[in-house]
């Protein structure tokens, strides 16, 4: 049996930043929300791309050759093995939902402080 999720309650439920929570499986792929401010770490995920949807907030994905602004109620996909390193203007908080592979390392190859190596369900 399924049960709404109610995205904003979700989100309510921690502060931390950069810290993905899983929030639902679908097949092979996971939903993740996080609340994110500033810069993220470079990185690509070769195995699977990743969906970012912005709940609030603005969310500049920065790619090597180009910076996409998506604004709230917008979206944008990563194609597999694409560097990018999300980033907010300014310290503003931005929270998004990923959808990504359940087996997708958070900094793909790259090991960062702020790497996190599961996520907690909420």
């Amino acid at each position: 049996m399924s049960n709404t999720i109610n995205i904003s309650s979700k989100l309510s439920q921690f502060s931390d930043q950069w810290c993905p929570r899983r929030i639902a499986t679908v097949d092979d792929m996971q939903v993740i929300v996080a609340k994110i401010s500033g810069e993220f770490v470079w990185h690509s995920h070769d195995t699977g791309d990743e969906m970012f949807f912005v709940q609030k907030g603005t969310l500049l994905m920065q790619f090597r050759d180009r910076t996409e602004t998506v604004s709230e109620g917008e979206m944008i996909v990563v194609p597999a093995g694409v560097e990018h390193c999300p980033k907010t203007n300014d310290g503003q908080e931005c929270h998004i939902l990923v959808f990504e592979k359940l087996a997708t390392k958070h900094t793909g190859d790259v090991d960062h402080e702020m790497t996190v190596s599961e996520y907690p369900e909420i």
